[in-house]
Parts: C-alpha cells; structure tokens; sequence
C-alpha cells in the first residue's frame, strides 16, 4: 500500500513538473513581435487556447490565455471565430524556425484586450 502511494506521488510530481516546463514563457525569446493576420483554426480551453493564424500565407501559432484570462481581459470564445481577423502582440519563439508566439495582448475589431497587463 506504501509503494503504491509512493508510485502515484512520484508520478503526479512527474507530471506536474513536465506541465510547468511546457507553460509559463520559458519558450518565448525576449523580442517583442506583432502579428497580424486571419484566424484558420482555434482550440480553446484548458491549459490555454490555441490558435492557427494565416499571415499572408505563413501559418503562425498563437498561444492565448487560459478560459479564465480570456475572460477576465473581455475575450469570449466566438471572437475567436474562423475568418476573423486578428492582431496578437506579444513575444516570439525563442526558436526563430518555428513561426509561434505567446499573445500578451490581442486586437480583434479595432479594441485591445490585454492578457498580461503587469507584462
């Protein structure tokens, strides 16, 4: 019975240390970047939202915020809707081969949302 504690323990801090290395901005660089561009896909919920963005061509992936972020900044999941064109400042992939950002702010019909007002 011990072990089998012990197991589960050792595999939840597994676990729980491999979701906090995948979040946070740990994979960003520290260069600031605006994309501008048309929503193709979005996935959306928890740990965050995911969106595939055309610009002019490129495909881009965004990082938005968690359901609650979104939320509190005044974002609702329709505006995240196919077609809808998109403004998302924020900061890059620290791998420059890979078209990614994570949004700190977002422009969909003409208003900013702010994800990330203490950043």
């Amino acid at each position: 019975m011990i072990f089998t504690r012990i197991t589960a323990l050792a595999a939840l801090l597994c676990f729980s240390s491999l979701a906090l290395a995948h979040h946070g901005w740990r994979w960003t660089s520290d260069t600031d970047v605006e994309v501008i561009g048309v929503i193709e896909s979005a996935t959306l919920g928890n740990p965050h939202g995911i969106l595939i963005i055309d610009v002019d061509g490129q495909k881009w992936t965004a990082e938005v915020g968690q359901p609650w972020r979104n939320e509190k900044a005044g974002l609702t999941d329709d505006m995240f809707a196919i077609g809808a064109e998109i403004i998302i400042a924020g900061q890059r992939s620290a791998n420059e081969a890979e078209f990614r950002v994570k949004a700190e702010s977002i422009v969909i019909d003409d208003k900013r949302y702010i994800l990330y007002p203490n950043r």
